[in-house]
């Protein structure tokens, strides 16, 4: 009963703050929804239809290759109707947590990519994310190291997952602008 409960309420907010699901299916009028079990292809069908353009250092290697993963896990299609460009990475360093003698123990790096999508080389979509990420400078600089390289895979994994999301997010955008579009015809007639 409990469980009721909080799923009853959990839907309610959900359903005041103007929640709108990315990919399930309209099934009803007047733009509310409700789930049959059916899910909306539309979204996935145009994200496996981008090939991944990314600057050449590390970082955007990483960002291209979990872009790939989310995006076309079928692999990159021979004619691609969208090309999504990333442009160089941008970090920023901080040191933190200093000692008496002003040496850092710990760094903090804020990576910020900007990225564009393109249809018929006319751009359509325009953003940038960031990611921020931290790791402790340790007495062997070996270990220093691989903790800076894996700071760098986290990070490109939040920026490629930020990125995915907004592609889904302006995909969804465009379907439900074609179906206001479609419905006002049919009113018309």
């Amino acid at each position: 009963m409990k469980r009721f409960l909080l799923f009853a309420f959990l839907g309610v907010f959900l359903a005041g703050c103007g929640f709108d699901p990315l990919y399930v299916q309209k099934t009803s009028t007047k733009d509310k929804w409700y789930f049959d079990g059916k899910f909306d292809n539309y979204i996935t069908d145009q994200m496996t239809q981008i090939k991944v353009i990314a600057s050449g250092e590390r970082l955007g290697h990483l960002i291209k290759n979990n872009l790939l993963d989310l995006l076309t896990p079928q692999g990159v299609p021979e004619k691609p109707k969208y090309y999504l460009y990333v442009t160089p990475v941008k970090a920023n360093e901080y040191d933190q947590a200093l000692r008496r003698d002003i040496t850092a123990t710990r760094k903090r790096i804020d990576y910020r990519v900007d990225y564009y999508m393109t249809e018929n080389s006319k751009e359509i979509m325009r953003g940038n994310t960031v990611s921020y990420v931290s790791y402790d400078i340790l007495d062997n600089p070996y270990s220093t190291v691989m903790a800076r390289k894996k700071v760098e895979i986290d990070a490109a994994k939040i920026m490629a997952n930020d990125i995915a999301l907004r592609l889904g997010a302006f995909f969804n955008a465009k379907a439900n602008e074609y179906e206001n579009i479609e419905q006002k015809n049919l009113l018309k007639k």
